[in-house]
């Protein structure tokens, strides 16, 4: 039986991340993952270029049952922290959209930064490694496929249950209910909404139109890009606002957001305009979504036909357009996981157990879980780092 210090399961971003840490307190650190590469996330997160961040990180860009939970760690591992390890490796990146930060070559640079760090801090990583028993005497005994090793601290940092294609399962929160922690409901988070059999019928075959809207939900609001598909709406907006709803609510869309679309009906009515409220529209909207919306939504007629009550309801519809999801898309199209360890039975200082010494979760397997926009990669590190310090 191998012994070590710490035992890390997972050798995603939270994994690599606390194993770095602990390897930098002199402690004997091994990483056991069941893929073939470290970091499979990393390598596929912002099209391959790592989203590794975003400059704007504050505790409001994470959804938890306890919204302090991630307060600690955020504030001891801040976006600098991260950036200046980049700036160590000499790797250079770009700011796009509302602070988000990418590799401006490749996340392959990202993955070798933290190989290099690890191996500087004397870890040791086993792949292809699937773990067979988790259990605590003494200290903890993990059994696998690869051998059995025991250590005194255990850290789970498997991830959750998005991207099963590249090996997510549930085994982390499995793990923490053996040793009788609390697991909050689980939900498919950033993640597609599909539409209701009636307005799949009317609304697939805009499918690959999209808009830069506004969408509501739940007192939460977000403006971006808006896509149709054949079975509903994708695009950045609606993954963010995907997160805060719940099954049976209504979203709330504006469908030209900025725009004082009611004041151009009246100066087209002045003008005595003869445009069809379709075509009209369609000088604003893709012609398509224009002419479908207006068929399911409104009477379409010449602009100088309708009064202003009508106009007013009109231009009300368009920037408070109702769609009632049937449901979302599942695990294998979201990008993140909602719920996990309950953070009531985790320490917000070292991300260990309250009930069980020396064990430790980091990363998407809490309750905590970012907006778009490189936050949720920003929690493993920043759960990660903390971890690292204690574990």
């Amino acid at each position: 039986m191998i012994k070590k210090d710490v035992i890390i399961i997972g050798a995603g971003a939270s994994g690599m991340m606390c194993a770095i840490e602990s390897g930098k307190r002199d402690r004997t650190v091994l990483v056991l993952d069941h893929a073939d590469k470290i970091g499979k996330k990393i390598r596929i997160s912002g099209g391959g270029k790592c989203n590794f961040t975003n400059i704007n990180i504050h505790p409001a860009n994470f959804i938890s049952n306890n919204p302090h939970f991630c307060k600690s760690a955020l504030s001891r591992f801040g976006p600098r922290g991260f950036i200046a390890l980049l700036e160590k490796h000499g790797i250079k990146y770009e700011e796009r959209e509302v602070g988000q930060l990418f590799c401006a070559g490749s996340a392959e640079e990202i993955i070798r930064m933290l190989e290099k760090e690890s191996n500087d801090a004397g870890v040791e990583i086993i792949l292809n490694c699937h773990i067979i028993e988790v259990k605590k005497e003494d200290s903890f005994i993990v059994s696998t496929d690869n051998g059995i090793f025991q250590s005194g601290s255990l850290v789970i940092a498997t991830g959750a249950l998005s991207y099963p294609q590249i090996g997510a399962s549930g085994i982390g929160h499995d793990i923490a209910k053996q040793f009788g922690l609390k697991v909050t409901e689980l939900k498919p988070a950033l993640v597609p909404f599909i539409f209701s059999r009636k307005d799949m019928a009317i609304f697939s075959e805009l499918s690959g139109i999209s808009i830069n809207g506004a969408i509501k939900c739940n007192k939460m609001e977000f403006r971006g890009s808006i896509l149709f598909t054949h079975r509903g709406l994708s695009g950045p907006a609606i993954l963010q606002i995907s997160s805060y709803w719940k099954e049976g609510e209504t979203i709330v869309i504006d469908l030209l957001p900025g725009t004082d679309i009611f004041g151009i009906f009246i100066e087209r009515q002045l003008n005595k305009s003869k445009i069809d409220m379709h075509n009209l529209l369609s000088e604003f909207l893709p012609s398509r979504l224009a002419k479908i919306w207006c068929a399911s939504n409104i009477k379409s007629k010449p602009v100088n036909q309708y009064n202003e009550k009508e106009l007013k309801n009109i231009a009300h519809q368009i920037h408070n357009w109702e769609i009632k999801p049937n449901t979302t898309e599942d695990f294998k199209t979201a990008e993140a996981t909602l719920g996990g360890i309950d953070t009531d039975e985790l320490s917000s200082k070292t991300m260990g157990s309250k009930k069980v010494e020396g064990l430790y979760f980091t990363g998407e397997v809490i309750d905590v879980t970012g907006q778009l926009g490189g936050y949720n990669l920003h929690w493993a590190w920043a759960s990660g780092f903390v971890a690292g310090q204690y574990a």
